[in-house]
């Protein structure tokens, strides 16, 4: 909303004019305005001064109603009192262009993604708040569809040819924003109508509630989050109840009550409807317990009037949620892999909606990965969540499961992979709360691998929870889609993540979904592990200290997320051009180039760019491209989608982690003059600093260092950014004693495997663990899968599937 509070000074120089314009004239002009602000006695003009207005018309160029408004101006009028005035005077159309010009056009309901059958009726809808009689006009790329004028935009019979981005344009006079990107995809149907329908729900019933809210029972001074979450076409709106009276401006997917009280007592539901349809989620109640929070297993009375099963109260907690993901898909050795991109793209986005610190990465190598794994451990302290999810090749021998980086050779062995084990024993040490591991990788034998490593102590803890996409001996599975995939048990998770559940029941859920699942029945099967004894979850609440610890673990993790500032160029021939980055993972980072101004004799110019840093590795074809797609990114990042008036040029920049200077290139501006057919180029070389992940130089190994129980010893007035300084060692499994409980035990790497059975070089490659051996098992082509499709839904035959892999 506007700021009617500032003062006129605020108003641009065209917006004054206008005024001006429209206050020049004898009937309702200047001079009512002088006279309609004499209700303020700072605003009352004199008689001289008021001559010196009518003066003003002696001036060729002079303005009675302009002079008027710089007088109001400078004795600090403010757009609240204008607006008044002008009301006062009944100049309605001063009044609506005042309005105009100070109200922002905001744009309150996005139009959503969506998937339907192909000859189903689309609904987009796009609502702003604003000056009044705002105009829409809806586009399909850069085309501008006849008749889209409306906020909702009905495609009655959608074909293939009307697929795409779609977005709309809100506008008053000149002033215009633009809504973010839908990407409208057709399904066809294929040979079963039936099954089709009931895959995409959207197409035929319209609404449907995916998340009902939970009865509650909690203490009086306790927060309380009721959620609700539907998805529809068109997208869904939301109105929650208490005691069946709508609560004022509760017209979210969540209710947060921060303070609970006895006033707050009683059943709410929500309503959820859209243009066509609306439905009401299951009523739920809230029960007020006692104020002592120790009184845990407190129940109602049953003339209470509860009807639902009371709970065990959760009041643990967090001091910080950190999370590292890896996905390895391009390997330079083995069959490649198409799911970790959009894994790690979905549980980044919904950790992130839990409030953890979240690193990203994808393609590392055997070096990256340890470094990587030493600089998550830096972000655990006591009592943090920790989570590490690992998406790629992988396996399994005598219980110590081992994750396979990008370079590792045909015939791998432990020493070429990291040793998941290991990492937990690291974790351990830094006195976590909860330790989480989600290894979406195949647990066959490595037949090459004979050796069996020995650990050093453990630490008696009861806070691990192992979530395995598959079980001993098995693997894990993606389903290819177009050009996104989606693992199985991602598939799954990302459906039960945000419940408030303790981790341990959440994970058991997701593998009693898994076992719906037809396509991987009797092959892939959700395995759990844990010794967790506390009820916690992933959806804590985090209570933070100002301690330095905290500073440093929270300065550890933005060093790794900063992207360079959008900068402007300017070009000796006059044109500007900016330079804006986007972050796709913490070391995939997407480079704009935008014109913003340019001579008119200047006939048309582009600016690409060139000449990267030599320890950079840049594919061609992936820069200086017209949409994003084009530069590689096959995720729906809408935000990062040109606008239809605003073409870019994009460049998809992978692998930061291996830049060892600071990322540098060449701005190439290529244009013509309207009068010369000779095209010209300017160059500016352009230097960014280390984007992202690269500062933390995970190509370089780390030397081990002495760690208190913190590990975070420094002073906290001066803040080192160099993560190098407070690392620890991590590496292979070793037959050594690696640890100790001493406040200061020097942390040492693990050396080759200790006590193994030795076994004589294999040439064999790897491949059992990697590829079925049926003849069945040879895949399924289906359609692109977006973060929200809905695998269990579609009907799949081993026998017709050839897209059909495990990890």
């Amino acid at each position: 909303m506007a700021d009617w509070n500032l003062g006129m000074g605020t108003l641009s120089e065209a917006n004054l004019n206008g005024l001006a314009v429209m206050l020049d004239n004898a009937k309702c002009g200047w001079k009512q305005l002088a006279t309609a602000a004499k209700d303020q006695p700072r605003f009352r003009c004199s008689e001289s001064e008021l001559t010196n207005c009518s003066l003003q018309v002696l001036n060729c160029t002079g303005s009675p109603g302009r002079f008027l408004l710089d007088m109001l101006a400078e004795r600090g009028c403010t757009l609240a009192f204008l607006l008044q005035c002008l009301r006062k005077m009944e100049h309605h159309q001063a009044v609506e262009y005042l309005t105009t010009a100070v109200e922002q056009i905001q744009i309150t309901v996005q139009p959503q993604a969506q998937q339907v059958l192909e000859g189903s009726r689309v609904v987009l809808s796009c609502r702003a708040s604003g000056p009044p009689a705002l105009g829409y006009q809806w586009f399909r790329g850069k085309e501008e569809i006849s008749g889209g004028n409306a906020p909702d935009l009905v495609v009655p019979f959608l074909t293939v040819a009307e697929q795409g981005h779609y977005i709309c344009r809100v506008n008053h006079g000149e002033k215009f924003i633009f809504s973010k990107w839908a990407h409208v995809r057709v399904i066809r149907s294929g040979n079963s109508s039936s099954e089709a329908s009931s895959t995409f729900f959207s197409a035929t019933s319209g609404l449907r509630i995916t998340y009902q809210p939970k009865h509650q029972t909690v203490s009086e001074g306790e927060a309380v989050l009721l959620q609700c979450f539907a998805e529809g076409n068109p997208p869904p709106q939301y109105q929650w109840y208490r005691n069946k009276g709508p609560l004022a401006s509760a017209t979210q997917h969540k209710l947060k009550i921060p303070c609970v009280t006895t006033a707050d007592r009683g059943k709410y539901y929500c309503r959820v409807y859209n243009l066509y349809h609306e439905i009401r989620s299951n009523e739920v109640t809230i029960n007020i317990g006692p104020s002592s929070m120790y009184d845990a297993n407190w129940k109602p009375d049953e003339e209470d009037g509860s009807i639902g099963p009371t709970r065990q109260l959760s009041n643990f907690y967090a001091t910080d949620k950190v999370a590292l993901l890896i996905g390895n898909m391009n390997y330079l050795h083995h069959r490649q892999l198409r799911a970790p991109m959009a894994d790690v793209h979905e549980l980044t986005n919904l950790l992130r909606q839990l409030d953890f610190k979240v690193v990203s990465l994808l393609d590392l190598n055997r070096q990256e990965m340890h470094s990587a794994v030493t600089e998550f451990l830096l972000l655990l302290d006591r009592g943090v969540y920790g989570l590490l999810y690992f998406a790629g090749h992988g396996y399994e021998n005598y219980g110590n499961s081992f994750m396979v980086p990008l370079d590792a050779p045909a015939s791998y062995t432990s020493e070429h992979c990291l040793w998941v084990q290991s990492v937990l024993q690291r974790m351990q040490e830094r006195e976590t709360d909860l330790n989480v591991f989600l290894l979406d990788m195949c647990r066959k034998r490595n037949l090459n691998d004979d050796t069996i490593p020995q650990p050093g102590p453990w630490k008696v803890t009861a806070n691990i929870v192992f979530g395995y996409a598959t079980c001993v001996d098995a693997e894990a599975y993606e389903v290819n889609k177009d050009d996104l995939s989606n693992g199985i048990f991602i598939s799954y998770l990302k459906k039960r993540l945000m419940e408030d559940e303790k981790v341990t029941v959440m994970l058991d859920r997701v593998g009693e979904d898994m076992g719906q699942c037809r396509i991987t029945q009797g092959r892939q099967a959700l395995e759990l592990r844990s010794n967790l004894s506390e009820r916690r979850a992933l959806t804590d609440k985090i209570q933070s200290t100002d301690c330095p610890v905290t500073s440093a673990r929270n300065l550890q993790w933005a060093i790794a997320h900063v992207l360079p500032e959008s900068r402007t160029l300017e070009f000796e021939c006059g044109v500007k051009v900016q330079l804006g980055f986007a972050a796709e993972f913490s070391n995939i980072m997407i480079i704009y180039t935008r014109i913003l101004e340019k001579p008119k004799d200047i006939e048309h110019c582009t600016a690409q760019l060139s000449d990267f840093s030599e320890d950079l590795e840049i594919d061609l074809k992936h820069t200086n491209q017209e949409s994003l797609l084009e530069a590689g990114s096959i995720l729906p990042i809408a935000e990062c989608l040109p606008q239809p008036e605003v073409p870019k040029l994009y460049t998809r920049l992978k692998a930061l982690q291996r830049l060892k200077k600071e990322l540098t290139f060449t701005v190439c501006l290529n244009y013509q003059y309207s009068n010369l057919e000779e095209e010209l180029q300017e160059r500016q070389t352009v230097s960014i600093g280390k984007p992202l992940v690269s500062k933390l130089n995970l190509h370089e190994p780390r030397v081990p260092h002495c760690s208190s129980s913190s590990s975070f010893e420094f002073n906290s007035s001066s803040l080192t950014t160099e993560s190098s300084m407070m690392a620890e060692g991590l590496g292979e499994p070793s037959g050594m004693s690696s640890s100790s409980t001493s406040a200061n035990t020097c942390w040492t790497y693990y050396s080759n495997p200790g006590e193994t059975s030795e076994v004589p070089p294999s040439t064999k490659v790897n491949l059992p663990e990697e590829n079925l051996d049926t003849d069945e098992c040879q895949s399924l082509s289906a359609g692109k899968s977006l973060p929200c499709t809905r695998v269990d839904d579609i009907s799949y035959r081993f026998s017709n599937m050839p897209d059909f892999h495990s990890f």
